[in-house]
């Protein structure tokens, strides 16, 4: 029979908490990894789709705006990921890695979301401008 001490040493032992967080880190990983999949894939057939019919370029913005969104999300992820695989005694060379590649992550999330941002506002511009117009050939399908 299984005793409360023996239990507690099976299942709470570090290497029990360290295959769990493994596969909790491969899960995060592929999560991420999925989602930026996703939306490249989503991207290229829009671009396609668009190039087949001749858009201007504003639409090409849209295109560019929802890929980014999906490249930050799953950028997300993989940082997430960083952080569980070094949930269970970290060494200090496991913290100055996750440290560089947090901040890479960091910097590519920051600069993607300003970016993001810019060509929302020249886009909501650029459909103001064409509203006022009345021009019927760049409205947004």
């Amino acid at each position: 029979m299984i005793t409360a001490a023996d239990w507690q040493e099976e299942v709470l032992s570090e290497q029990s908490l360290r295959s769990w967080v493994d596969l909790l880190v491969r899960l995060v990983e592929a999560a991420g990894a999925l989602i930026i999949f996703f939306g490249a894939g989503l991207a290229f057939a829009r671009f396609v789709s668009l190039t087949a019919r001749r858009r201007r370029e504003h639409e090409f913005t849209a295109v560019r705006l929802g890929l980014g969104r999906y490249l930050v999300l799953g950028l997300e992820f993989q940082l997430a990921s960083d952080l569980l695989k070094t949930a269970v005694s970290p060494s200090y060379e496991d913290i100055g890695q996750l440290a560089a590649v947090a901040a890479i992550r960091t910097a590519l999330n920051y600069f993607l979301g300003k970016e993001i941002a810019a060509e929302r506002q020249e886009l909501d511009a650029e459909e103001q401008a064409d509203s006022g117009r009345g021009d019927p050939e760049r409205a947004v399908p």
